[in-house]
């Protein structure tokens, strides 16, 4: 995730990132410039005269806000699904808190705090790669006795699992007492529950219908947006229709990035940072 002081509007406005839609659409903006050209050399040569081509910028005007309403919808519902999932991080970073300080304070054993101290931050960094491509085994910290764990198809599943073993375990021998177990449970079941909720995020995109047909509005609405306005602008028509494709296909490009917000793109989640943060706060907390 990209950081950045939003007061700084000059520093913003002139800056090129590698995110920036400008930099990953130049050669499809050069395109859409040199196509518009062609059309509104054709215009004017052939078809110049006619009278229905003069009158098509007032729908087309009416196309553009139906288009509008239409990408405004669809940043909403990924701006919604992005800020979804880092509320269900924020939970997670509370969540280990909650269940790690109870943990260091009515477990006494150093073999227990150990493990506690080791597994909490292995669910966190477990979840935050399932959540990618898969999860990396050098992030993890696991005696040989646990590599087993490795082998298993859904990892945050069978970490939460080990917890939630030695917890039990934990109870049978006395330990702690049902009230605290009970206690427990409840922390233990929302790492779980944020786990569910980011798979539901990342493996529900916007439907395929939906998708196909805005992207295929917006193309048709673009690559024919010449025809409107060579009769009134001439050549300068290739200028205005390249930036009105610049406008609508960027939106486009950022909702793709940010509905899926767990991956490696510069606007998704840090849950990189988040996870070290994580890991860093479990220590701090069983440290004697």
């Amino acid at each position: 995730m990209i950081k950045y002081n939003p007061k700084n509007w000059f520093k913003l406005i002139f800056a090129i990132h590698k995110s920036d839609t400008l930099r990953i659409m130049w050669k499809e903006l050069i395109y859409m410039g040199l196509f518009t050209v062609l059309v509104a050399y054709l215009e004017m040569t052939f078809f110049h005269e006619t009278e229905v081509l003069k009158s098509l910028i007032g729908v087309y005007s009416l196309i553009g806000f139906v288009i509008s309403l239409l990408l405004v919808f669809r940043t909403n519902t990924a701006y919604d699904r992005w800020w979804e999932g880092r509320k269900k991080w924020g939970a997670l970073v509370n969540d280990t808190r909650n269940l790690a300080i109870k943990l260091s304070v009515l477990v006494e054993q150093k073999e227990e705090r150990d493990f506690f101290e080791r597994m909490i931050p292995n669910f966190v960094f477990a979840m935050k790669e399932h959540l990618r491509k898969g999860v990396k085994s050098e992030e993890l910290d696991l005696l040989e006795g646990e590599l087993h764990i490795l082998q298993k198809e859904h990892i945050p599943n069978a970490i939460s699992k080990a917890i939630y073993e030695r917890v039990i375990l934990l109870k049978k021998q006395g330990k702690i007492t049902e009230e605290e177990f009970i206690v427990l449970d409840k922390n233990m079941n929302a790492l779980l529950d944020n786990l569910g909720a980011c798979e539901r995020i990342k493996n529900t995109p916007i439907p395929f219908s939906y998708s196909l047909f805005l992207k295929k509005f917006i193309f048709i609405y673009v690559t024919t947006l010449p025809l409107a306005f060579v009769s009134e602008f001439g050549y300068y028509s290739a200028l205005i229709a390249t930036f009105v494709f610049y406008v609508f296909v960027s939106m486009e490009v950022l909702a793709e990035e940010i509905e899926d917000p767990f991956g490696m793109d510069d606007n998704d989640l840090p849950t990189d940072d988040l996870s070290i943060k994580i890991k860093k706060n479990i220590s701090e907390i069983f440290l004697v």
